[in-house]
């Protein structure tokens, strides 16, 4: 399964970034076979609306879960309504938080975790 965490470098190595619309990087993993690449957030630069437009390229690459460590109202409906569950919370490296997904050790987040603009 392909699941997408925000990070602030392009490596397994990496830390996560703690903000989602306005990440660095998606670093996508299939956690079957532990294979990655990484996307650049073209949203990040963004005058507004990046939680959704990021939400988008999510959707697009396939993923179907995110990790990262805050996600916002907008951004929070428009993964939802893409059947994408989201995980927020997380720190570390991303390495680390794809292991702790594949091992159970994490668990969804029901609500956005911060407010609207939170990242700029």
């Amino acid at each position: 399964m392909k699941i997408a965490i925000t990070a602030k470098g392009k490596e397994l190595g990496s830390d996560i970034d703690t903000r989602f619309g306005r990440c660095e990087y998606f670093v996508i993993v299939d956690t079957e076979t532990m294979e990655f690449e990484a996307i650049m957030n073209e949203s990040a630069m963004a005058s507004g609306g990046a939680g959704p437009q990021a939400a988008q390229t999510i959707s697009k690459i396939g993923a179907k879960v995110l990790i990262t460590g805050n996600v916002g109202p907008n951004a929070h409906q428009t993964l939802e309504a893409a059947g994408i569950e989201i995980i927020t919370g997380s720190n570390g490296k991303v390495g680390d938080m794809a292991e702790k997904y594949k091992n159970g050790e994490l668990s969804s987040t029901n609500a956005p975790t911060v407010g609207r603009h939170a990242g700029m």
